[in-house]
C-alpha cells in the first residue's frame, strides 16, 4: 500500500517551526499504518530526542539557534532517525517516503539521516549546521 501523508496537518507545523513570532523549535512527522502524520512538536530539544527510539522512524523539522558574537539566526534542519530495531523493508520505504516530506518541508540548511543517538546530541547538529552556514566570526578567535 503506498504511504500518504496529512499535509494540512504537517505543512502548518512546518509553518509553525518556521514562524520567528512562535516558541516552536521542532515539529515531528511519524508513520499511523501506511500515513506520515503530525507526531508532536514543542519547544524543548530534548522532548525531540526522546522521540527518536530504537523501533521508531521518524522525520524531524527543527529550528535551532546558531550565530556567533556579529550575528544569531535561526537555522532549520531536516533529520529522518531510522532507530535500530526497525526491519531493512521499513528502512527501504523510510528514503522512498521522504519525497513526501519533503513536498511540505521545503526550506532547510542541511539534511541528516540518523541512526545513533550520538549523533542527536543538540550540539553535534548546531555544529554542523554552523560549518553549514554562511560567515563564522567565531572562527577568527580559534
Amino acid at each position: 500500500m503506498a504511504t500518504q501523508i496529512d499535509k494540512e496537518a504537517c505543512r502548518e507545523a512546518y509553518n509553525d517551526v518556521r514562524d520567528d513570532n512562535t516558541e516552536t523549535s521542532w515539529a515531528v512527522f511519524k508513520y499511523e499504518g501506511s500515513t506520515i502524520v503530525l507526531g508532536g512538536q514543542g519547544v524543548d530539544y530534548e522532548e525531540f530526542k526522546n522521540m527518536c527510539t530504537d523501533d521508531s522512524r521518524l522525520f524531524g523539522f527543527l529550528r535551532i539557534t546558531t550565530g556567533d558574537a556579529m550575528s544569531k539566526r535561526a537555522k532549520f534542519t531536516l533529520i529522518t532517525w531510522i532507530g535500530e530495531n526497525i526491519s531493512g523493508l521499513q528502512r527501504a520505504k523510510v528514503s522512498t517516503d521522504k519525497t513526501l516530506v519533503k513536498d511540505v518541508v521545503q526550506n532547510y540548511a542541511k539534511e541528516f539521516l540518523i541512526s545513533d543517538p550520538k549523533e542527536l546530541e543538540e550540539d553535534y547538529i548546531r555544529d554542523e549546521l554552523k560549518k553549514a552556514g554562511g560567515a563564522n566570526y567565531d572562527a577568527q578567535a580559534e
